[in-house]
C-alpha cells in the first residue's frame, strides 16, 4: 500500500478577521457587552475551479450568571474540490476587570467533521482500493483555548485551536489535525469627531507555516468604513462597509491575489452581515435603614 502525506491549510482564513474574533478566540465571548451575531460567506480564488467556499456563523453574549460570556461558532459548507468540512464550537469566557480594560479567559469545545465525495475525483488508476468512489466522512472532538484583553481603545488576543491534535479518519484517509495559533491586535485612533483610524493585524501559524495580515480601516461617522489589508505573499485586500440600520452592519472585501495563483484566479469575494443589541440590565432596588432617624 502506498501512503502519501500532504500538508495543507486546515483552518479557513478570513479577510474581515476583525469581525470573526470569536471563531479564532473563545476568550472574546461577551467582550462586546451585547448579544451579537454575524454571518460570513467567502468565495476564494474565483474562477480557479473547485476553489474554497466557506460559510461562518457566530454568536455570543455576556452572561452574568457564569461571570463572563458564552458563544457559538459554526464553520460550515467549507468546500474545497471534492472535500467538505464542518466545525461546531461552543465557547465560554470568564471575564474580569484588569487595569483599564477587561480580560477574557476562554475555552472552546466542539466537533469537527471532514468528508470526501469520491465521485468527483479524477484519477488514472481505476479500481485502486485506496481511492474512494463514494462519500466518506468522519469526525472527532475539538478543543481550544484563548486569552482576550480589551480596553476602549485597543485589544489583543492569543488563542490556539485543535489542542488535542486528533487524527480524523474517513475511509482509508487519515487527517492529522495540527495545532493552530492566532495572535490578534488592534487600536483605534480618533482623528476627528467623525473620523477614526482602526489598524489591526492577525498572525496565524501551525508551527510550520506562518501567515500575517495587516489591515487599516477608516471609520466615518461611526457608520461607514473603507480600508485595505496586505496578506504576506498572498493578496492585497480592499474593504468597505456600512451600518444599514442601527446595530445592523454589512461588510464586503475583495482580495487581489498576488501569489503565483493569480494567473488562474480572478480574486476572492467575502461578505459579512452582523447585528448587535444591548440588553438592559435589571438594577436591584436596595433599602437601607438610617439609624439616625430612629
Amino acid at each position: 500500500m502506498l501512503q502519501i502525506g500532504v500538508k495543507a491549510q486546515q483552518d479557513p482564513q478570513f479577510s474581515q478577521h476583525m469581525f470573526t474574533k470569536l471563531y479564532y478566540n473563545p476568550g472574546f465571548a461577551g467582550a462586546n457587552d451585547a448579544i451579537c451575531a454575524s454571518l460570513l460567506y467567502r468565495n476564494q480564488w474565483t474562477g480557479f475551479g473547485g476553489e474554497p467556499k466557506t460559510a461562518l456563523f457566530q454568536a455570543d453574549m455576556p452572561l452574568d450568571a457564569v461571570h463572563g460570556g458564552v458563544g457559538l461558532a459554526v464553520h460550515a459548507m467549507d468546500k474545497l474540490g471534492a472535500g467538505n468540512s464542518l466545525n461546531i464550537r461552543g465557547c465560554y469566557a470568564f471575564r474580569t476587570d484588569l487595569g483599564n480594560g477587561r480580560l477574557g479567559i476562554g475555552a472552546a469545545i466542539g466537533y469537527m467533521q471532514q468528508s470526501l465525495d469520491g465521485s468527483k475525483l479524477v484519477y488514472n488508476d481505476a479500481g485502486d482500493q485506496n481511492i474512494p468512489t463514494g462519500n466518506e466522512s468522519g469526525g472527532t472532538y475539538d478543543l481550544g483555548l484563548g486569552l482576550y484583553y480589551n480596553t476602549d481603545d485597543w485589544y489583543v488576543g492569543l488563542a490556539s485551536t485543535h489542542l488535542t491534535a486528533n487524527d480524523l479518519k474517513y475511509g482509508e484517509i487519515t487527517t492529522k489535525m495540527a495545532r493552530h495559533y492566532f495572535l490578534q491586535a488592534g487600536y483605534t485612533f480618533d482623528l476627528t469627531s467623525s473620523l477614526a483610524l482602526k489598524p489591526s493585524a492577525i498572525a496565524k501559524t501551525d508551527a510550520v507555516e506562518t501567515q500575517l495580515d495587516i489591515n487599516t480601516n477608516l471609520m466615518i461617522n461611526n457608520r461607514y468604513w473603507i480600508g485595505a489589508s496586505y496578506r504576506l505573499e498572498d493578496a492585497i485586500v480592499i474593504l468597505a462597509g456600512l451600518e444599514i440600520m442601527p446595530n445592523f452592519k454589512f461588510g464586503y472585501s475583495y482580495d487581489i491575489t498576488t501569489s503565483d495563483i493569480k494567473t488562474y484566479s480572478s480574486g476572492t469575494h467575502e461578505v459579512v452581515l452582523g447585528y448587535c443589541f444591548s440588553v438592559a440590565k435589571t438594577v436591584k432596588r436596595q433599602f437601607h435603614r438610617n439609624v439616625r432617624s430612629l
